[in-house]
């Protein structure tokens, strides 16, 4: 395994591309309600994307239509955008999204309620979002990389929630998706040391029933086998001498 480790100038790259996806995802949150069409949001995230000076890293990545993921309910990631599902009270929606700036990547997800939600939605919601934090109360020089998927676990599982396997986080740079994997259940390793300049994509995917997922006919899209609502929260991280820096945050 090689893991990437950021120069002064890398990061300031990877710092200002990071920077600019904060900001898309500020905008697109604000277009979530009832009436939308999930292929708006992904016009309007690439539009937005490229008027920044950017490219959206997920278009045709691997063959992927769009450049916005728009999961719905249900749907784990990389829900495909369409102008037939549109968005309704009561929802909830998972964008995840990312952009290369002077060949650095940035990549983040976010999960919003459509109007007004169950407080049972909500709930997840927030345990999937705090669950992010957690772990990386644990991202630091000197620790090893499974203490952050520790601690995800540690928190999510006492309220019987599914933490999705099949899919991690992973390490980014000058690729989307580089060394290490980084799962959000318990380890048996300690994976490697955590040292400064790494940077991450940090993202755990709660379940609201059981943790097993499956592929729709298209390919793409990761639906809950038992139907259950799923969120999805992410943070590009950068590993420093200290606290890590959450780089994705508006």
């Amino acid at each position: 395994m090689s893991v990437s480790i950021k120069s002064a100038r890398e990061i300031e790259l990877m710092r200002e591309s990071c920077r600019l996806l904060a900001q898309v995802h500020k905008a697109l949150g604000e277009m979530v309600r009832p009436g939308i069409s999930t292929l708006e949001i992904d016009r309007a995230g690439e539009k937005m994307i490229r008027d920044l000076g950017c490219v959206p890293n997920f278009k045709d990545y691997n063959g992927f239509p769009a450049s916005i993921c728009v999961s719905v309910n249900d749907e784990v990631v990389h829900g495909i955008p369409s102008k037939h599902r549109i968005l309704q009270e009561g929802d909830i929606v998972s964008l995840d999204a990312g952009l290369i700036y002077k060949g650095y990547h940035s990549d983040a997800a976010r999960t919003h309620a459509v109007g007004e939600i169950a407080p049972e939605v909500q709930k997840l919601m927030d345990v999937t979002k705090q669950s992010f934090f957690e772990g990386i109360k644990f991202a630091k020089a000197g620790n090893h990389l499974y203490d952050i998927s520790n601690a995800i676990d540690d928190y999510v599982t006492p309220f019987g929630y599914g933490i999705v396997r099949e899919l991690v986080g992973h390490g980014i740079g000058t690729h989307l998706h580089e060394d290490p994997q980084i799962p959000n259940f318990r380890q048996k390793k300690k994976g490697i040391l955590l040292e400064p300049g790494m940077t991450l994509a940090v993202e755990p995917m709660i379940n609201m029933g059981r943790a097993d997922v499956c592929w729709l006919d298209d390919d793409w899209t990761v639906v809950t086998e038992d139907g259950s609502y799923s969120a999805h929260y992410e943070n590009t991280i950068l590993i420093t001498e200290g606290e890590p820096e959450i780089l994705t945050l508006y």
